[in-house]
């Protein structure tokens, strides 16, 4: 199985356009911030010491959450491609158990997946650093390497659910654009969940992308967050806390860091479940 991951990696990594294309969403955004976005954000903090820190460190952190799910989709490209060219019968009529094939991919996936994110907290570090911000601590940044592991697991499962039902390189590339549209929404990059109406604030709360977000910003938000809200009141950061979706609440139910890891691991673990059942379904 290991040549099979392999072969899918390096055949990844060998189409310039499909590495470009992963991380066009992280370009477009990092480009939206600093022409739009980011003078929106920064009025909303005239005088606060330390804000284009903070929000800087705020748009990294949805941005890894949503690299870890864009990546994930643009490797399955392999797995579509191989399946709309008759090549994935030829992996089948081999004496290797279905299993190991659909493993190979998804691993494949995975270590693509983790690739490209930590590519893009790298690009993501230097922006801060240009714009005067501090780069991670050693802790932060392995703390942010765990989450990213985490994050690009529950990617590559759920992925692996939706690219399951494609049956032609069309209909994949089409769910690719409007996911790659949607998902800075669902993340709350382009809006602050806190802005949005209730009853959308809690569709995005129920998506995984979401809490890998808010686990993200705890921690890259960690330092900036000290230095623009040193000595305010707990109420302002509370409050700020929740426009910004740093962390989330279900009425008065609020989501813990472990509540997220499980919740990752689960949904995970579920659309894992889904993703061969489906195809199980499909090959009978």
């Amino acid at each position: 199985m290991s040549t099979f991951i392999k072969r899918n990696v390096k055949l990844f990594f060998r189409d310039k356009s499909a590495v470009f294309f992963s991380l066009l969403a992280v370009f477009i955004i990092i480009g939206l911030y600093a022409l739009f976005l980011g003078d929106v954000w920064l009025s909303e903090f005239p005088d606060a010491v330390g804000a284009r820190f903070l929000m800087d460190s705020w748009l990294i952190s949805g941005l890894l959450a949503v690299t870890s799910v864009t990546t994930t989709l643009g490797a399955f490209g392999i797995m579509v491609d191989d399946k709309t060219k008759k090549i994935a019968k030829d992996f089948y009529s081999a004496p290797i158990k279905r299993s190991r094939i659909t493993g190979g991919y998804l691993l494949s996936v995975f270590i693509i997946g983790v690739i490209m994110s930590i590519v893009a907290l790298v690009i993501s570090e230097v922006y801060v650093f240009m714009n005067g911000g501090d780069l991670l601590s050693i802790a932060a940044a392995l703390k942010v390497l765990g989450i990213i592991l985490l994050s690009t697991l529950s990617g590559t499962a759920l992925m692996c659910l939706i690219v399951s039902f494609f049956k032609s390189q069309n209909a994949f590339t089409t769910a690719s654009t409007i996911i790659g549209t949607l998902i800075g929404f669902v993340a709350g990059i382009y809006l602050p969940i806190g802005t949005l109406p209730e009853a959308v604030q809690t569709i995005v709360k129920v998506f995984p992308v979401s809490h890998s977000a808010a686990l993200l910003r705890q921690v890259v938000m960690n330092a900036p967050m000290d230095i623009t809200f040193a000595g305010a009141p707990q109420q302002a950061l509370d409050e700020f806390n929740s426009m910004l979706g740093v962390s989330y609440t279900f009425g008065d139910l609020s989501v813990t860091p472990l509540m997220s890891i499980a919740f990752l691991a689960v949904t995970a673990i579920l659309f894992y479940g889904l993703a061969m059942l489906n195809m199980s379904r499909k090959r009978a």
